[in-house]
């Protein structure tokens, strides 16, 4: 944390000030810009004479969406696994982030949910609240989820979740055409809770009308429904001529490098990054557990041991964020709106922008687009 000047505690919140070469400012790449931060907010956004020591760059937290675990650990595993998944995305610049659960029996759900928003309620690094992958998936796009775990949302099973997330259920994914779903989109949305379509053998018609009854996202593009066929477009243009939000896995796995710098130039302001990291992000090869399937990581990549079906990425946001620019040769500006405006829209959360008033959520970065330093709300994150 060498790069970040941070003062003494005032109002419980930290002040400082960071100077960087470039930053992400109002969407544009501005040179040698100085922050100050007091009480977790900024206080000035300044540009002033190049300092040679400060970092390359400056850019504003990151927002993830989708994401099941890290370092090892995994949401659905207990308080001090929580707060191990939480901290290794934390320290890879991730300021706000969804903890993801996989399908189970909803019994089951219930009482992780239950468990997952308490911990949230008392403190989970940067964990702002839950996303629910299952179990209202379709069995024919089931990717790495237990099949015997996947059922119909039901008036009951939907009101019963709302409940035990106190307030921090703030994502659910489900497939439409599952009986149920569009009262299930109703009562979600009437409940504050963001619904994605995902997991779904639902066509474009099926889709559109997904959205128009409310759902705002589309969880992994590409991954997990029906592809783009030039009689049958499914719900990936269905999403795009929605001005849905569209969730990008940049791991070189989940899609082509071809397709995914597509869906993000297309989708624009509207293409949002997401690590759909298991346990193994930040951690070694090995086997591991995802919703009680076995999956081998080898080479980084995770998949369910027999089927061989992707079990979510490896993945890190300052990762993703590197390979949009160095890869995919997106702008900056653009790679940085991806990885925490976006996200942050989808949510309706403030922030995902460096301003003056917005939140003192910002990652620092070296020339190799590798994190130095992350402030969270005006705390340096170690």
């Amino acid at each position: 944390m060498g790069v970040l000047s941070v003062g003494q505690r005032r109002d419980g919140r930290r002040s400082g000030r960071v100077a960087a070469r470039r930053a992400v400012v109002d969407g544009q790449v501005v040179e040698d810009v100085a922050v100050t931060y007091a009480d977790g907010v900024v206080s000035s956004v300044e540009q002033g004479d190049r300092d040679p020591s400060a970092p390359a760059w400056l850019l504003p937290g990151f927002v993830d969406l989708h994401c099941h675990g890290g370092g090892g650990a995994s949401f659905d595993g207990g308080r001090a696994a929580a707060e191990r998944a939480a901290a290794t995305h934390g320290r890879s610049g991730t300021t706000a982030m969804l903890a993801s659960l996989v399908s189970a029996p909803v019994d089951v759900i219930v009482e992780q949910v239950r468990d997952l928003a308490a911990a949230i309620a008392s403190g989970l690094g940067p964990v702002v609240g839950i996303h629910l992958e299952g179990p209202f998936l379709s069995p024919q796009h089931r990717g790495a989820h237990d099949p015997e775990a996947l059922v119909a949302p039901t008036r009951e099973s939907v009101e019963r979740l709302v409940e035990a997330g106190d307030g921090h259920l703030r994502m659910v994914t489900l497939a439409p055409e599952l009986d149920g779903a569009t009262e299930a989109i109703g009562l979600l949305t009437e409940a504050g809770v963001r619904v994605a379509v995902g997991h779904t053998d639902t066509d474009y018609a099926g889709a559109r009308a997904a959205f128009d009854a409310g759902a705002t996202i589309l969880t992994h593009a590409s991954n997990a429904m029906r592809p783009v066929h030039h009689r049958a477009p499914g719900p990936v243009v269905a999403a795009l001529d929605s001005a849905a939000f569209l969730e990008v896995i940049l791991d070189g796995v989940h899609l082509h490098d071809a397709w995914a710098r597509r869906l993000l130039v297309d989708a624009g302001r509207s293409a949002a990054l997401v690590t759909d990291a298991m346990a193994a992000a930040g951690a070694s090869d090995g086997q591991y557990d995802l919703g009680g399937l076995d999956v081998e990581v080898r080479d980084g990549v995770a998949r369910l041991t027999g089927s061989g079906a992707i079990a979510g990425s490896t993945l890190t946001m300052d990762r993703a964020v590197r390979r949009a620019v160095l890869d995919l040769g997106l702008d900056p500006a653009a790679a940085s709106a991806a990885a925490s405006l976006a996200p942050a829209s989808a949510l309706g959360l403030p922030g995902g922008v460096l301003e003056v008033g917005a939140a003192a959520s910002f990652v620092a970065l070296g020339d190799d687009l590798r994190p130095v330093g992350v402030v969270r709300e005006g705390d340096a994150v170690v």
